[in-house]
């Protein structure tokens, strides 16, 4: 994978090109999963913070957790309730984007982290969602955005937004497989689409920062936690295929299988994808696999989990627009490349094991570590590949190893259910990049970087009353940086200069507090505070510093240095709860110290003045009838700058205004179901746009629509996204240098899907 760093030079460079000549345009970093799993011990249904349960692999160090039986579930097509799945523990959800998770009316409502807003998208709504990939399944939860510059049928490197962070969304949003980091220490981001749909048993949202108590970086916006099916409990042999074919010459494949065998279980996940994508050099060529063995006993649990993907995707670059010349090439070559050779391969492969063992009842200490390697290569070219100072070429590998034990106690203290979790998380990552001018000639420049991170924390909830839970916690982490450049200035075109070595040695905490009152059996209030940090990544710190003498142009070595990003913030909401109907709705505060931001002018990256988030978000579902339900929500999101020259201004890449719609309908016994999503969205600052003076990206709606079904062991779909052929696109970079000039990234119209598959 290319580095950020050339990311956001390459957008520097396309800024400062608009003035003269279309754009080179910029292909976001990005980053292909490590899957991992890890294993849980038996729950006691007291305390707030579920960690563990018997035979499920799923465990997540706090999660929704089921202390009353969930609702009953209708299976979707091509699904079984029970095969190859997990615990399921969160899955009585009645749709996309509902808040919480338990059937029926007493007990309490919610067990993750106290306080927190949060969001609980099941098996059951991936299978029947009318949109095919992961980041739009995730966009229907009120409050989460997207940034997509490639227009790929599967949302290949699409950003995933909590909270408004904008260009910045990779590096402040969490993201875990199972309870365990995927965001690792470079710009790249977790790319969703390298998790096989049909591996997920279901995903939990924790909106807001408190999630970095237990998880550490990058939990500023919020935690994403995907639960992997693991086959742990359900028949002895099962197996499901699928095949599709739709729009761009897309033509998909998905497998899965599960074998039980007394203690012992083991399943296999994995998926392709080929299209041609909806522009030039927009194909995608994608594998990805995840496969676990388990071992379950009653006092004793363990797993191993094995992931790969392989990843090849042209970068088509932007569309220009620019009154002054009458180019606006949105309407006259929408689907065309400003990069037609550009592209990007990468390979990820991981292993991850561990084991849960009870100690004595009630204390149970769970043990699990990883590795996992990604490596990289891309290519820009500009418009034509010659011999030019454009063309740059990059090799870069990441290994990271991690080793995550850590002790749930969970007893009566002083006559309060008490549930204390405590450990240690230590990550060690490795990352090395050659940046030259062409594969196959010597480097002008290869970065070693090398970071340790070692944190301890510890959070306790204890149920005060019978109605009311409290929690608070604490992280401390260390985290140790050394970076070295090495600069040969007789590489072929060679232009700049050595970047000064850094040894950084930091220390950060993270704090949360949060209550919830159960006013009665259906209505309880909630509310937190909370500190988290974000430690600048590799890429980042490659690009920081200026990189030249803007009055001579003289280069100047880069530093490596930037301020770590803190963020304190305070929410407060309320859920209501029954059978047939549930809603919650909170508002929130965030106040930001030394976000980091890219300096378009002079090509590096500083720590920006003082910024603020702030907003409420609302989802509720409504059970018609036992055939038809609704869904939907609305969120108000501000991104602002409190200080500094762009005080009161809009963060760029923030849509104020966020909602959404939904409906499934069980037309006929499962034979035929129609489901269907409206999603809207207001305008937003184009990146760059600090100042909010050039024109927004508009606002728009997309409806996509599904209709399905299931005849014993056999099922199919056909799916339309963006019913409408609403022409639209939610990135878009701004001119530094000319008014109204900028480069904007289209997204397909109408598209078709259409799948069937069997199971066994």
């Amino acid at each position: 994978m290319f580095s950020f760093p050339f990311h956001r030079r390459r957008r520097a460079l396309l800024l400062a090109s608009t003035m003269i000549a279309p754009a080179t345009m910029l292909a976001p970093a990005f980053l292909v999963s490590a899957a991992r799993a890890q294993q849980a011990p038996a729950p006691d249904q007291l305390p707030a913070i579920e960690v563990t349960k018997p035979g499920d692999q799923n465990v997540t160090r706090a999660r929704p957790a089921a202390d009353e039986a969930p609702a009953p579930r209708r299976p979707a097509p091509g699904t079984s309730q029970g095969n190859n799945t997990g615990s399921g523990a969160g899955s009585g959800t009645t749709g996309t984007g509902v808040a919480t998770g338990t059937g029926g009316t007493g007990g309490r409502q919610f067990a993750g982290i106290v306080g927190t807003s949060s969001a609980v998208i099941t098996a059951d709504d991936i299978a029947h969602s009318p949109v095919q990939s992961l980041p739009e399944i995730l966009a229907q939860v009120p409050g989460v955005q997207l940034q997509t510059p490639y227009g790929g049928p599967n949302g290949a490197k699409t950003s995933v937004d909590l909270r408004g962070f904008g260009a910045f969304a990779t590096d402040n949003t969490l993201f875990l497989l199972n309870g365990r980091r995927l965001n690792d220490v470079d710009k790249a981001g977790f790319d969703l689409t390298t998790i096989p749909l049909d591996s997920i048993e279901r995903i939990e949202i924790t909106r807001g920062n408190s999630g970095a108590v237990l998880y550490g970086d990058n939990a500023v916006g919020g935690v994403v936690n995907i639960i992997t099916k693991t086959g742990v409990g359900g028949p002895p042999t099962t197996m499901r295929a699928e095949a599709g074919v739709g729009s761009f010459n897309t033509r998909m494949a998905a497998v899965s299988a599960a074998l039980n065998s007394g203690p012992w279980s083991t399943s296999f996940y994995g998926n392709g994808i080929k299209s041609d994508g909806y522009r030039v050099n927009n194909a995608l060529d994608q594998r990805n696999a995840v496969g676990n063995i388990n071992y379950t006993t009653p006092d004793l649990t363990a797993f191993l989990t094995v992931t790969g993907s392989d990843q090849k995707l042209g970068l088509p670059g932007g569309r220009l627009v620019d009154p002054s010349i009458g180019v606006n090439e949105l309407l006259t070559d929408r689907r065309g490349a400003a990069t037609p050779f550009d592209y990007a391969n990468q390979q990820t492969a991981s292993v991850t094991a561990g084991f849960t063992r009870t100690l004595m009842n009630g204390v149970d200490l769970i043990v699990d570590g990883g590795w996992r390697q990604r490596e990289t290569q891309s290519g820009f070219f500009g418009t034509v590949p010659t011999i030019s100072f454009a063309s740059t070429y990059n090799d870069a590998a990441l290994q990271t190893w991690s080793l995550t034990p850590r002790l749930s106690v969970k007893n009566v203290m002083l006559g309060m259910p008490s549930t204390i979790l405590t450990g240690i998380d230590y990550y060690d990552s490795t990352f090395r990049e050659a940046r030259g001018a062409y594969q196959g000639v010597d480097p002008f420049h290869i970065y070693n970087i090398e970071q340790q991170s070692v944190a301890g924390y510890w959070q306790h909830t204890l149920g005060l009353l019978p109605t009311t839970d409290f929690s608070y916690g604490a992280r401390v982490q260390n985290t140790s940086i050394s970076a070295r450049d090495r600069y040969d200035p007789n590489a072929p075109f060679a232009f700049d200069a050595q970047a000064a070595p850094l040894d950084s040695n930091e220390t950060q905490y993270a704090l949360h507090v949060g209550v919830e009152h159960r006013l009665t059996d259906t209505f309880s209030v909630f509310g937190r505070a909370a500190r988290a940090f974000r430690t600048p990544d590799v890429d980042e710190r490659v690009a920081s510093g200026p990189s030249f003498d803007p009055l001579t142009f003289a280069p100047i070595p880069q530093n490596f240095r930037l301020k770590t990003q803190t963020s304190q913030d305070v929410e407060g909401g309320f859920r209501v709860k029954t059978n047939l109907f549930q809603v919650q709705t909170s508002v929130y505060l965030m106040d930001l110290e030394n976000e980091i931001h890219f300096n378009p002018v002079l090509f590096f990256n500083t720590n920006l003045d003082p910024t603020r988030r702030y907003g409420s978000e609302t989802s509720a579902a409504l059970k018609v009838s036992d055939s038809v339900t609704l869904r939907g929500g609305m969120a108000i999101t501000r991104a602002v700058f409190r200080e500094g020259i762009w005080t009161g201004n809009d963060v760029p890449l923030v849509s104020r205004y966020t909602g959404n719609l939904g409906v499934t309908w069980n037309i006929w016994q499962n034979y035929l179901v129609f489901d269907a999503t409206v999603r809207a969205w207001s305008s937003r600052i184009m990146d760059n746009d600090q100042a909010n003076t050039q024109s927004r990206i508009p606002g728009n709606a997309t409806a996509d629509i599904k209709l399905s079904g299931q005849v014993d062991r056999f099922f199919w779909s056909l799916s339309v996204s963006n019913l409408f052929n609403a022409l639209y696109y939610d990135y878009a970079i701004a001119s530094t240098f000319t008014d109204g000039r900028f480069s904007a990234y289209p997204l397909p119209g109408r598209t078709y899907m259409v799948k069937a598959g069997a199971t066994f």
